[in-house]
């Protein structure tokens, strides 16, 4: 199926600093692009994959798991590697969960971690019920557009396929046993108002990394999607100042090309 317009994945070759962004479930590199576009017109490599089954129709999605969304963002981050002196993995909802397995996986090869309301497991009875739902039941309502910024909108499913999410819950367990082996800087963004993953995921996560350079920092006027809502610019700018403090051949410039698709 062609990809929905704007749901193209994102890549700008720029200096020898480099970041991977990983989306969230059921959504797509449109939440993202405002944030990889300010960090590529201040000369880092940027690389914003679409995940597999993911910014099309959510019937392409229901054919996919986890391990085909991970294996696209470590292939991403392997051609990343090789192009830059220094990489940092990123990611929003479930793409913070992606980034943090990367972490956890490929040690030193990653100098820092940003997550914005990172998900860790799959909420509410529901959960529960998903082994056996699935095959009953295909699809449940849509997670998308959780924003408070009035006029943003983002490109995801109206529809969340229920073999899906139960490949979700399996693989948010996965993350959790290894995040102990997360030992790089991490910076954590939350919204306090987020319809879509409790505070509990993000305090878990804090909970069982193995960092010891940790900044939280709280997005207070946005809700889930918060790269697109009233907090973004301020994502954005601490996001940049993390990774410059980490790489500090980061500099002001524009520099490189930027591809979409």
């Amino acid at each position: 199926m062609p990809v929905l317009p704007g749901a193209e994945p994102y890549r700008h070759e720029g200096g020898e600093a480099g970041v991977l962004l990983c989306h969230g479930f059921t959504g797509s590199p449109q939440s993202l692009r405002p944030w990889a576009e300010y960090l590529a017109d201040r000369g880092l490599t940027v690389t914003l994959p679409l995940l597999p089954g993911h910014g099309s129709r959510w019937e392409d999605m229901q054919l996919t798991g986890w391990q085909d969304w991970y294996a696209e963002v470590d292939r991403e981050l392997g051609a990343l590697r090789r192009r830059c002196a220094t990489v940092f993995v990123a990611g929003l909802s479930m793409g913070g969960a992606l980034a943090l397995r990367l972490a956890a996986r490929h040690g030193d090869a990653i100098s820092g971690v940003v997550v914005v309301n990172p998900a860790n497991r799959v909420h509410g009875l529901s959960a529960y019920a998903l082994p056996v739902a699935r095959h009953l039941v295909r699809t449940t309502r849509g997670i998308a557009s959780d924003i408070a910024k009035p006029g943003s909108v983002e490109i995801g499913y109206d529809r969340v396929p229920l073999h899906a999410a139960h490949s979700l819950r399996a693989f948010f367990r996965i993350v959790d046993r290894e995040l102990p082996r997360v030992t790089q800087p991490l910076l954590l963004l939350r919204s306090p108002q987020d319809h879509v993953v409790p505070p509990a995921d993000s305090a878990r996560v804090l909970s069982r990394v193995s960092s010891t350079d940790v900044t939280e920092l709280l997005l207070e006027q946005s809700y889930h999607v918060a790269t697109l809502d009233h907090d973004a610019d301020r994502i954005f700018e601490e996001s940049l100042a993390f990774i410059g403090r980490l790489a500090p051949s980061v500099g002001a410039g524009k520099e490189g090309t930027a591809t979409g698709g």
